[in-house]
């Protein structure tokens, strides 16, 4: 049985959000080459110490997915590659708006798999741009719940 719950406690769950993180990455960014991974991989427990809310799902009392949330925008949502299609990152999404009020959303252009999620669960996009947030050329999708 999964248990959803926010977590205020970040830096004890730290190792295992990471291999979440990892596994979930592995699965799904497939633009992305080892080397940036391993890069990325540096910033993920800085990125979610400084999300405000971070809800975490687990299994068990292993977390298997996470999202974090800041204002109105999830900032993070990962699931672990042998978790996804179970509807777990649906829960979350849906913790994430029905709590938080999240209507916004910063996607990988290139991860084909996420766009269709945040598609099929109601966000449109709404701007491009052709570098992320932190000037990689990885185009990037703004999008917002409809």
């Amino acid at each position: 049985m999964i248990k959803y719950k926010e977590v205020e406690e970040k830096e004890v769950l730290l190792p295992q959000l990471l291999r979440v993180w990892e596994s979930a990455v592995r699965a799904t960014h497939l633009f992305l080459s080892e080397k940036e991974i391993e890069k990325i991989k540096r910033y993920v427990p800085q990125a979610i110490g400084e999300v405000p809310f971070l809800v975490v799902a687990e299994q068990e009392g292993m977390p298997v997915a996470f999202a974090g949330i800041k204002g109105q925008k999830l900032e993070m949502l990962f699931v672990s590659a042998e978790n996804r299609g179970k509807g777990i990152g649906k829960r979350l999404l849906q913790y994430a708006v029905d709590n938080h009020g999240v209507s916004e959303v910063v996607v990988n252009e290139q991860n084909a798999q996420a766009v269709g999620f945040y598609s099929h669960v109601g966000f449109v996009v709404c701007k491009r741009s052709d570098v992320d947030e932190q000037g990689n050329p990885y185009p990037i999708l703004y999008m917002k719940k409809v």
